[in-house]
């Protein structure tokens, strides 16, 4: 029984869009260790771990690969400083992949504890904008989190991880603005009305558990 359990589970990794890019991200880990130095695979090995939350979270497939393709994008930026190169990068990443990671951790409180509402069964303004905040909440936190990282990251490993006060704020800036959509995005995911031999899953095609 454990066994098959385990095999499941490591189905599940690989299965579907999502589980195309959990294997990017193992092979963006042997590149690491094999090519970039001890940084960058303290970096990816973060990344692949990441990887593994929409599983966790039931996230649907479109959400739980464009998740993981955000982490892997935003972590070869770094590991190539593209970020100092292309000064408009650092906020578009900071905005696109927080508000990926925000919905996805939105998902995945709502799946483990039940102490927020399932986003894509509210139909009030009160409950979306509930759904909204929180979300952006939960981006918010993540960003400053993320700014602690590079900042104990420039102070204790590499110095060219580059931070400054105007880039701290304008990261948490797009940070919350990409959540507060991705709340949006969340309350646009309707779940079917319920007839006669009808599916109860949602629209969105949910990942592989």
């Amino acid at each position: 029984m454990a066994r098959t359990q385990r095999a499941e589970a490591m189905r599940a990794l690989v299965r579907g869009p999502g589980g195309a890019v959990r294997v990017l991200g193992a092979v963006c880990l042997v590149v690491a260790l094999v090519w970039r130095g001890p940084v960058d695979v303290a970096l990816f090995s973060l990344v692949l771990a990441g990887l593994v939350v929409p599983l966790a979270a039931a996230a649907p497939r479109r959400l739980d690969a464009a998740y993981g393709l955000g982490l892997v994008a935003a972590a070869w930026c770094g590991a190539l400083q593209l970020y100092q190169a292309v000064a408009w990068l650092d906020v578009v990443a900071h905005l696109v992949v927080t508000g990926l990671v925000a919905a996805v951790a939105y998902l995945l409180l709502q799946r483990r504890t039940g102490v927020v509402v399932d986003a894509g069964t509210v139909t009030t303004g009160a409950a979306r904008l509930g759904v909204v905040a929180v979300t952006a909440a939960l981006g918010c936190a993540l960003s400053v989190l993320w700014e602690v990282g590079e900042y104990l990251g420039n102070t204790y490993v590499d110095p060219e991880i580059y931070v400054g006060y105007a880039d701290t704020v304008g990261d948490l800036v797009a940070g919350g603005i990409g959540s507060a959509v991705a709340g949006v995005w969340l309350t646009a995911r309707r779940r079917p009305r319920a007839v006669a031999g009808a599916s109860t899953t949602p629209r969105d095609e949910p990942a592989a558990t």
